[in-house]
């Protein structure tokens, strides 16, 4: 079986990360906001040139996405000017999770692919967190299922919703806070009434998820904001920032594995 290149571009609701791997590899990621289209797709042929001739090595382009608007215009410019096919995660490209959820639910595609990558880093039961325009929670079995979980706002919009709708507060960055736990400020305050109310819901899902897993899966971090919420909490084993590419490249050499099954079978 020959081994993958792959340039995997995650689309979200406010920012597109572009990680390439070689060799099934992750070599390097950026981030840049979705309306950058021309540094995205500039950083997409950058990484893809080099790969393409690698005659050792399957190469593709993938697509996964939670702002489907961003991600078809991207798609359609990456694949004019790379003149190769960009196939799209959930479409070409299944999750290779298997859920429990009700029937008909729709999942983010963000959600299984790091679920994905984590049952991929440990085979065993792990909560995952994504920390980012929303923050969710999800639980994934010793079997290597998917059960879904929890989704919150995340920090930013928490900061956003406080000043939009209030006359007297201000709209504040989120910033690392230390120290004793009073807020001396409004700004202050702000933050750690944000980041504890996300860190506390984490404890209390992590809470009720074990209670009921029967014991203490290992907890996993990623999102934009993971580092600055949970670098110092005892309770994350692991914060992974690029969990979602890894989680595209494992759904990648899934399906490359599958081709070549059906190759051989063909002979």
């Amino acid at each position: 079986m020959n081994k993958l290149n792959l340039i995997a571009v995650d689309t979200g609701n406010t920012r597109t990360t572009v990680g390439s791997f070689k060799h099934e590899i992750l070599q390097d990621s950026q981030r840049f906001p979705n309306e950058d289209v021309d540094q995205i797709v500039r950083s997409v042929i950058e990484a893809w040139k080099p790969l393409e001739s690698d005659e050792d090595a399957d190469t593709a382009i993938l697509v996964a996405s939670t702002n489907i608007d961003v991600s078809s215009n991207l798609s359609s410019i990456i694949e004019d000017q790379a003149s190769t096919k960009v196939y799209t995660v959930g479409v070409d490209v299944p999750v290779p999770i298997p859920t429990a959820l009700d029937p008909e639910t729709i999942t983010g595609m963000d959600r299984l692919l790091n679920a994905a990558a984590g049952w991929d880093r440990i085979k065993e039961a792990f909560i995952v967190i994504d920390a980012g325009s929303a923050v969710t929670v999800d639980f994934i079995d010793g079997e290597g299922v998917f059960h879904g979980g929890a989704i919150a706002p995340g920090a930013s919009m928490m900061l956003e919703s406080l000043a939009s709708r209030t006359d007297a507060l201000p709209l504040v960055e989120l910033e690392s806070i230390s120290g004793e736990p009073f807020g001396k400020n409004t700004t202050d305050a702000i933050q750690r009434g944000v980041q504890s109310a996300i860190q506390g819901m984490v404890w209390r899902l992590t809470e009720k998820y074990s209670e009921r897993y029967g014991g203490y899966p290992q907890i996993i971090a990623t999102g934009g904001d993971a580092q600055m919420l949970f670098a110092d909490d005892e309770l994350i084993n692991s914060i992974v920032p690029d969990l979602t590419l890894l989680g595209m490249n494992v759904a990648a050499k899934a399906a490359l594995n599958v081709i070549d099954e059906d190759d051989d079978q063909a002979e």
